[in-house]
């Protein structure tokens, strides 16, 4: 039967999508109008109107198509509707015009034009130039690491063989009657087997006061002792400071590795390979750097440039797509860095809090605290901006894959009502993190009784509420930022052409 003799009570309540606005539209003869809502319903063209030029030279075709028999083993191009449970009817018609439904669902994007490539290369190669030397400017060459004024030993490993606790004894003393008196604090007498170091297959036995800060020693721990360097098999050249962790660590690492490269194959590698080169970066630039005097804001802001130019191009590829999303990134970084500046400097934040002073005492020189704060703020935000600029430039390029017809925009506005519902997930992510680590400051600040504003005004509290809201804030813009970028770059792609 002619398509055009179809009734709209054979077809059914069909959903279809509507062609795009200026696309050449469906050579059937039938228009399609917003029904009932959420439905697109079919409504037959009168006699005599316009049809698009396509139908006009299709026309032909497909009227000697209509008269000829349809060949052994061949499918005729219209069959009668199949009536479907609920009264909805399935056609198997194939109609490659109809609304751009299918055509474009098929591969990738073809690559972006010859000018936004030399747009996006005239952007992005300065600042990586610029990052590298900056990276050569500010490595300390030729200057010693330093070393710590603090003498914390020589790590040895070891396994408990017993433990007992009972009253402090040093070797030689003899405790009179069964408890310790109740102001005695009790004490923890371990064997403990040497497995390395200079005195490895001895044991020495050593005396640990149990206190609530002290950790929880039993017999078949793996323990690491500190080594001072003294007689090699004398428990006094010994102090057992910590568990060993290296094998549960190993454990989990694997299992994290193998989870990644099972679901994202090759990506999923190549995440783990930018991974393992971020922290090549951290210990081999950013570390040296800041040890070396250089200023800690400036230093994270070349090593978060370096980061981001490895961890986006190797997991994602060299395109516009992926240059899209770190052009946001920078952008971005930069509103963090600026806000960050600022209000640490009206709220007097110091960023001389006990990790802060312990490292100042073990340089022995002072060093700038309030730019290592700052710069924790921007290597902390760098990864959730990661995560929202490459969402939202590939919820961009994939809108614009699904509907080619959107100008930039339609795409801008499709991409952030994405992104609204992102951001509200990566700032609470971000405020959770923050959150988790400042918990122990928290909660000393909860029962010191002084006061909610005196807690929130605090020097560790507040330093976590600028981190959180200055980073907040960069995620915030790096949606509309992304966003309108992503639009701008994508609108100017060609799409592929259909593949059957």
């Amino acid at each position: 039967m002619p398509h055009d003799d179809l009734a709209e009570a054979d077809t059914g309540p069909i959903r279809r999508i509507p062609p795009a606005s200026g696309s050449p539209g469906d050579a059937t003869g039938y228009d399609w109008f917003a029904g009932e809502p959420g439905a697109q319903q079919p409504v037959r063209r009168e006699a005599g109107a316009a049809r698009p030029a396509r139908a006009r030279r299709e026309a032909p075709a497909k009227a000697r198509s209509d008269r000829e028999p349809a060949k052994a083993g061949t499918v005729p191009r219209h069959e009668p509707a199949t009536a479907r449970p609920g009264g909805v009817a399935k056609t198997h018609r194939r109609d490659a015009d109809a609304g751009h439904g299918h055509g474009h669902a098929h591969g990738p994007a073809a690559p972006a034009s010859r000018r936004v490539r030399l747009l996006l290369i005239w952007l992005l190669a300065p600042l990586a130039l610029a990052t590298v030397v900056a990276a050569f400017v500010l490595y300390p060459w030729g200057t010693a690491k330093p070393t710590s004024t603090y003498q914390s030993g020589t790590p040895v490993h070891g396994t408990i063989t017993t433990a007992i606790s009972g009253p402090c004894l040093a070797p030689g003393q003899v405790h009179v009657g069964d408890q310790p008196g109740t102001t005695e604090k009790p004490c923890l007498t371990v064997n403990v087997a040497l497995t390395d170091g200079p005195a490895a297959g001895s044991a020495v036995q050593l005396i640990v006061p149990i206190e609530p800060s002290t950790p929880r020693f039993a017999a078949r721990d793996d323990v690491v002792l500190s080594y001072n360097g003294g007689d090699a098999h004398d428990p006094s050249s010994y102090q057992l400071v910590d568990f060993q962790r290296g094998l549960p660590l190993a454990v989990l690492a694997g299992l994290f590795a193998i989870a990644v490269v099972v679901l994202g194959r090759w990506q999923g590698l190549a995440a783990l390979g930018a991974l393992v080169l971020s922290f090549v970066v951290l210990v081999l630039f950013v570390l040296p750097a800041i040890l070396g005097g250089q200023n800690p804001l400036l230093v994270a802001i070349v090593g978060a440039g370096i980061i981001m130019f490895i961890a986006l191009y190797l997991t994602h590829g060299l395109s516009a797509r992926t240059s899209v999303a770190v052009l946001g990134t920078i952008v971005s970084l930069a509103l963090i860095g600026v806000l960050s500046v600022i209000f640490s400097a009206a709220a007097s934040l110091t960023g001389l809090d006990d990790s802060t002073s312990t490292l100042i005492g073990s340089l022995g020189h002072g060093i700038d605290a309030r730019g290592l704060l700052l710069a924790g703020i921007v290597i902390g935000a760098l990864g959730v901006l990661d995560d929202v600029t490459v969402t939202q430039t590939s919820a961009v390029w994939e809108l614009r894959r699904a509907n080619p017809a959107l100008n930039w925009r339609e795409l801008y506005s499709a991409g952030l009502r994405i992104g609204r519902d992102h951001v509200g997930s990566a700032v609470n992510t971000l405020v959770m993190a923050y959150a988790g680590a400042a918990l122990p400051v928290m909660l000393y600040s909860s029962i010191s009784g002084v006061g909610l504003g005196a807690i929130l005004g605090s020097q560790d509290i507040a330093q976590e509420i600028v981190r959180t809201l200055a980073g907040s804030v960069g995620i915030v813009a790096a949606v509309p930022v992304t966003t309108v970028l992503a639009a701008l770059i994508a609108g100017q792609q060609k799409p592929q052409a259909s593949q059957q």
